[in-house]
């Protein structure tokens, strides 16, 4: 029974959260959204421009192995940058070289910085590229997002309040996934991490108590990018305020076991660091709504639009979110609210592709967004019965 139906037998369902808000709390609500919109249309502080990588040398100032014959070669509109180091990373891991010594020699011929460890990436993406070399990904990559998309369409139908939402929502997720449709961001960290917290995600079913396989999938994201980190953590504290004690030890474990091998990791990573090694400045960046707004915009198909609907887009796909009160609903919000508030504080303006990470769930969240703000809106205007 789709929101419009259940409304017409006189009672606002459930799972529809500002129908049973009082007016006075929700007109407030409708202020800070119409507020958190004006501010996001003016998105104060930031730059349309995408800030400079450094760019890749043809010789190294270090001693390098040679390059395999079928070196990676920059494509036809693509800037020879970030991309192109993980993916000569790659290569070189292909080539027989150890990781360490292959990342953290490009980084210092290439003008990156060395120091502090966490400049240089997990392993696990290069060591699956080489593994697997470029068609190998590509064939992985579609296979996932096709099974993440299945999932979730799966995970929609299942939520009470999901049944309307199910085709659409899982169209946005499309969206939200378009950047791994393109072949040469298949060697950027975050694609994956994303597609892969997506998939945990529609993997979850928390009111069958069925997480085991979602947390494998959880698994391998952090393992490809540190920044997946806080989807592990929520999915255990929400497991742990469902009650649920045995899930909530799962994620647990898995959060002791990455904090192990992060600092294996870390400590691999600093023992090639040199004297004079190029430092990473802060990740502290406190660029507020303009940082949150910068990374996703840049990361997703809203850079397309003028800052004046993108940034209000994307504040009420967040929204969307907070008006479905359901497993999916709560967590969707809290990991996208989550987000925009780490990204608010962390991350440089040439960062900006941390936001690859949070643009599914963000893009999912418009799904909902039309009832949730119908349903505000009507509260706003008198107090339900």
């Amino acid at each position: 029974m789709s929101v419009e139906e259940v409304k017409a037998e006189g009672a606002a369902p459930a799972f529809d959260r500002y129908a049973h808000w009082r007016k006075w709390p929700a007109r407030l609500a409708l202020a800070v959204l119409l507020l958190l919109m004006a501010l996001a249309a003016w998105a104060p502080g930031m730059p349309r421009e995408l800030a400079d990588a450094p760019d890749l040398v043809t010789q190294s100032r270090a001693p390098i192995a040679a390059a395999p014959v079928n070196a990676a070669k920059p494509t036809a509109g693509e800037k020879d940058n970030d991309l192109l180091l993980y993916r000569r990373i790659a290569e070189r891991v292909a080539a027989g070289d150890d990781y360490y010594v292959a990342a953290t020699e490009l980084q210092r011929a290439n003008g990156y910085p060395v120091a502090p460890g966490f400049t240089v990436r997990l392993p696990t993406l290069a060591y699956v590229t080489a593994a697997l070399g470029p068609k190998g990904m590509v064939g992985l990559n579609l296979a996932l997002v096709f099974a993440a998309l299945a999932f979730m369409y799966r995970r929609f139908a299942a939520e009470p309040g999901g049944e309307p939402v199910k085709l659409v929502g899982t169209a946005l997720l499309l969206v939200g996934l378009s950047t791994s449709m393109a072949a040469e961001f298949l060697s950027l960290h975050e694609v994956w991490a994303a597609e892969l917290m997506v998939f945990s995600f529609a993997l979850h079913q928390p009111d069958k108590d069925k997480w085991i396989a979602a947390l494998i999938v959880a698994a391998a994201a952090i393992a490809v990018r540190e920044l997946a980190l806080p989807f592990v953590l929520l999915m255990g504290a929400l497991a742990l305020w469902r009650g649920s004690r045995r899930e909530a030890l799962g994620w647990a474990l898995l959060v002791a076991l990455f904090a192990a091998g992060l600092a294996w990791h870390l400590s691999l990573a600093e023992a090639h660091i040199r004297a004079g090694d190029a430092v990473s400045p802060s990740w502290l960046a406190l660029e507020g709504i303009g940082g949150w707004l910068y990374k996703v915009e840049h990361s997703s198909l809203l850079n397309l639009l003028p800052q004046m609907i993108a940034g209000p887009l994307a504040v009420l796909a967040v929204f969307g979110w907070t008006g479905w009160n359901s497993q999916a609903g709560r967590f969707g919000a809290l990991l996208s609210l989550g987000y925009a508030l780490a990204f608010m504080i962390a991350g440089r303006q040439n960062n900006f592709y941390w936001g690859v990470i949070a643009v599914p769930f963000l893009f999912m969240g418009l799904a909902w967004m039309p009832f949730a703000l119908r349903s505000l809106i009507d509260a706003a205007r008198e107090t339900p019965a």
